[in-house]
């Protein structure tokens, strides 16, 4: 069979590009096993070409040469569909280093195609009479079985291309697939003709017409970047997110999920694509259980409100041998395609770490408070001491009177000159300094339960409803001494009644912020300046307003800005800083409020607390009659 010029020169043209091609991809790129399958069929083409140029210079008497050659192109024509195979298989299964030994079982047909050709002249299974020429040729029982398999394995890799294209839902993977398929089909689609005996070539046909397939895939390569970008690269850019990923279908079945997904859920409940999650309800055990019933609910809620669906998930796992508690926050969104809900997404954002910073946080946050809090009761140990002292001195004299009015009884008892009026004299001074006693203890026991509280720990909470006038009791018991000694007047004043006027919480709290705000004013009063104080107490329609207003020094406006979210100090050295930022902190915390810092347009400063309503009643008598 004598080839034309120009056919020598293809062929010779096909054997360099495609030795150029392996070249380039070898020495630019990391060769996986998808790329493997490719070369293979690139090396089995190029075989097939020289294997045809040595049919045109074997004379045609040569009979056992000439089936060493056409069992070399036969080798092309049976390993070629199966390379193809191989190639989807690796594509679509994600297939990256190496491909499971089981796959390469498909190659024990070509092989058996191979020895039959070459021992046809001993059992003519393969060609009742050979030829180069399809009109001339006659083939054997066992031509028909290579054919059914060969067509078979491009079926199949097209198939698979296809239905992965269909399942990514993107442009690119429809391009990818259609060009694959019509290079797969189109040798097919000529051998069929072939073998048919409706088109009448030799064997050269078939090897051309698997160039259109290398074509074909090269524009997949080159245009469409097939070994660019693929599931192989996309798989490892969502196994390197933190985030677990899930993809549901519409009737519930596993489409796909990461490794994170994997470790988090998957393998402890041995989800995989292609399953209903529903169905593993049933062989999961109960520590697992609950975190796959949320999920199915959330899907479910998903798919039947086509909205967002947010929870928080903990689960279970363990660090080496010890168990650990991991936090999740499970994000489910429908997938939309044209207009309908055709699956969910659901992703599994790890909050683990999250949540122990905000537990570190609030732990930093409760010990600034305590140190605040004892911060300041140091600060008022003095002052406490000198509003202790008046009252003990006051019991004191109260005693001395009274131990000389018992002695003057005592002294009197039958003198007749003593008479009954004078006895009642006696005993009613008695009661005036049992009065200013009982008065002394009293006071004294206003200050110890109001520096008990202030003395108790900020993690003990003790909610109950108080009134607004308590705690500006308290507020003036503590500060007296500091009050006295600047010579500042503390007054309530605002239009809500302070006696009837209840907040739901912890007083402490609250006596001990405006403790310090009313601390900070009687500070920052000036010489010759307006000494008073007002606690102003009102409400606009969503809050109860506190009011702390001097007409001190004023704050300077760079502190300002930053007074409440940092801890700044306009006191200097004599200043923590911690004051406001944890009066913030703790009205924010402790009451679901807010604190704000406004000048006095009369000179000064003012802090305004608000406190929602809806944990403050007004109250006449015993009864509530309204926030």
């Amino acid at each position: 069979m004598n080839l034309p010029f120009i056919m020598y020169a293809f062929y010779i043209a096909t054997i360099l590009l495609m030795l150029l091609f392996i070249f380039n991809i070898v020495s630019t790129r990391k060769v996986m096993t998808i790329h493997k399958c490719y070369f293979g069929a690139a090396v089995v083409m190029i075989v097939w070409l020289l294997a045809l140029i040595g049919i045109s210079y074997t004379p045609e008497t040569d009979i056992a040469t000439l089936y060493f050659w056409d069992s070399l192109t036969t080798a092309g024509a049976a390993c070629l569909p199966v390379f193809s195979l191989l190639f989807s298989i690796c594509y679509t299964r994600e297939y990256e280093t190496k491909v499971p030994p089981r796959f390469w079982l498909l190659f024990a047909i070509p092989i058996l195609t191979v020895l039959m050709v070459a021992t046809n002249e001993y059992h003519h299974l393969y060609y009742r009479v050979f030829s180069f020429f399809n009109t001339d040729v006659v083939f054997g029982p066992y031509f028909y079985i290579h054919c059914t398999y060969t067509f078979t394995c491009v079926i199949v890799s097209v198939v698979l291309m296809i239905r992965y294209a269909v399942k990514r839902r993107e442009k690119l993977y429809y391009w990818q697939a259609t060009l694959f398929a019509l290079g797969g089909l189109a040798p097919s689609v000529v051998n069929l003709l072939v073998i048919l005996n409706v088109i009448s070539v030799s064997v050269t046909a078939t090897p051309i017409s698997f160039i259109i397939t290398m074509i074909l895939h090269g524009i997949i390569i080159y245009r469409l970047h097939l070994f660019d970008v693929q599931p192989l690269a996309m798989q490892q850019l969502v196994d390197w997110m933190s985030d677990g990923y899930l993809v549901l279908n519409g009737r519930g079945e596993v489409v796909s999920f990461n490794k994170p997904f994997r470790k988090i859920l998957g393998k402890g409940n041995k989800i995989r694509e292609n399953i209903r999650l529903a169905d593993r309800m049933q062989d999961v055990d109960i520590d697992n259980k609950t975190a796959l019933y949320n999920l199915l609910t959330g899907v479910r809620s998903c798919l039947d409100s086509n909205t967002k669906v947010t929870y928080e998930q903990v689960i279970n796992s363990k660090k080496g041998m010890e168990p650990v508690k991991c936090y999740y926050l499970v994000e489910i969104k429908p997938l939309i395609s044209r207009g309908e809900v055709c699956g969910v997404l659901a992703i599994f954002k790890d909050i683990t770490e999250l949540k122990r910073n905000m537990q570190r946080l609030q732990d930093s946050q409760v010990k600034m408070m305590e140190q605040e809090r004892l911060a300041f009761l140091g600060q008022m140990v003095g002052g406490l001491a000198h509003n202790l002292k008046t009252p003990i001195m006051s019991v004191s004299g109260s005693l001395t009177a009274m131990e000389k009015l018992v002695q003057e009884s005592r002294i009197s008892i039958g003198d007749p000159e003593v008479t009954a009026e004078d006895y009642r004299e006696i005993y009613g001074e008695m009661d005036t300094w049992i009065d200013r006693m009982r008065d002394a203890c009293a006071y004294m026991s206003d200050i110890i339960s109001a520096v008990k509280g202030q003395a108790s720990s900020m993690s003990v909470s003790e909610s109950r409803d108080f009134s607004v006038e308590e705690v500006l009791k308290r507020v003036y018991l503590l500060l007296r001494h500091e009050l006295t000694k600047k010579n500042c007047n503390l007054q309530p004043s605002g239009d809500m009644d302070i006696h009837k006027t209840f907040i739901h919480g912890d007083i402490n709290n609250l006596v001990q912020v405006l403790t310090n705000l009313v601390s900070n004013s009687i500070d920052a009063q000036v010489p010759q300046g307006r000494r008073d104080i007002f606690v102003d107490v009102g409400k606009d329609s969503k809050d109860l307003i506190i009011r702390v207003i001097d007409f001190g020094s004023g704050i300077p406006e760079n502190i300002k800005r930053r007074l409440l979210k940092q801890m700044v100090t306009s006191k200097g050295t004599m200043g923590t800083g911690l004051g406001l930022f944890i009066s913030n902190t703790v009205i924010k915390a402790k009451f679901d409020g807010s604190m704000r810092v406004e000048d006095n347009p009369d000179g000064g400063t003012i802090i305004r607390i608000s406190i929602p309503l809806e944990i403050v009643t007004l109250r006449v008598g015993n009864e509530v009659s309204g926030k």
